[in-house]
């Protein structure tokens, strides 16, 4: 298939992408290259695609409507998958709109593009931050998300009402996916995982959240792609649907750092700290609906996961090291 990417930058993006490459089909990726965190990051990840001869790339913004348009006329995807965001959600209390651009006025683009050129389907990426004020665990598709405590999780939260619309006005097949602490290689810089390797790497103090206590269902990478793939092979029945893509177990964040500390070799500093602003205390998923209508099945353990990062890690260490570190 021809299959339109946003995000392909990204951490997430950039490995949907190679999946879809390695099994045969012509990607288009699309973005803006925002230097939320170190661009140069990006531009590797770009520039890895790049040796597949069926991806091409463009640098545009989905803020601009026309140019998006124009794109989606002349590559004519069967397929938008759109994983463009702003992501973080300390950063959403500094700059708010950011957000609004990104993710609602780039959302509101994409659904809109896919409207007017009569695509039949966009999987787009939402996340476990909508869940917001809830209690119960883990976190069900069927629980109240209209309580969010970020503005990242507000503008996630928008997409999703956004996407019922555009599905009951128009027919279009509107997936939401709620991402759980997505890891692995080629991740973000602001990130517990590369925050946390790179201290342990350099000696620095790691800082933990909620007295390290806080709980979460860490997805390995390749578990998210699987899922998104998986589900883009199902033909569209003009659905609205949301999916939890999670890991294989919840973990608490003092375990998280004690398996980092393990395969690195280190003990770490750590600085305790209160919760923050927009944090929730665990994010646990119950993934049973993905598991029952696309067999989505999580395979990376905690153990298994940190490993491979660790190792990547290594392997790239000289130029991880001199990324300028994330906004959180």
């Amino acid at each position: 298939m021809k299959i339109l990417v946003t995000g392909a930058a990204g951490f997430i993006g950039y490995h949907v992408v190679e999946r879809l490459l390695q099994e045969g089909h012509t990607v288009t990726g699309v973005d803006s290259l925002v230097p939320y965190y170190d661009v140069r990051l990006k531009q590797k990840r770009v520039a890895l695609l790049k040796k597949y001869p069926r991806f091409t790339f463009s640098r545009i913004s989905l803020t601009d409507y026309k140019r998006l348009e124009k794109l989606v006329q002349e590559t004519k995807p069967a397929e938008i998958i759109h994983l463009a965001a702003q992501a973080g959600v300390r950063y959403s209390l500094t700059d708010p709109w950011a957000y609004a651009d990104a993710n609602y006025l780039g959302t509101l683009n994409v659904f809109e593009v896919a409207r007017r050129t009569k695509r039949p389907r966009v999987v787009y990426a939402s996340s476990s931050s909508v869940y917001g004020a809830n209690t119960e665990q883990p976190f069900r598709e069927d629980q109240r998300v209209d309580r969010p405590i970020s503005l990242y999780a507000a503008t996630k939260k928008a997409n999703e009402s956004l996407a019922h619309a555009y599905n009951h006005l128009f027919g279009i097949e509107m997936i939401g996916l709620r991402f759980f602490t997505v890891y692995g290689p080629w991740g973000r810089p602001d990130m517990a995982l590369f925050k946390f390797v790179r201290a342990a790497i350099s000696g620095d103090v790691i800082e933990l959240y909620n007295q390290g206590k806080a709980k979460r269902s860490f997805t390995y990478i390749d578990d998210i792609v699987d899922g998104i793939v998986r589900l883009v092979k199902v033909k569209p029945q003009a659905r609205y649907e949301m999916y939890n893509l999670g890991g294989t177990e919840a973990v608490e964040l003092v375990r998280f750092v004690k398996i980092i500390e393990d395969r690195v070799g280190k003990t770490t500093r750590k600085k305790l700290l209160p919760l923050q602003p927009g944090d929730v205390e665990a994010t646990v998923a119950d993934c049973s609906k993905a598991r029952k209508d696309f067999g989505y099945e999580p395979t990376v353990s905690i153990e298994e996961g940190i490993a491979r990062f660790v190792d990547w890690f290594r392997a790239h260490e000289t130029f991880l090291l001199s990324l300028e570190r994330g906004k959180q």
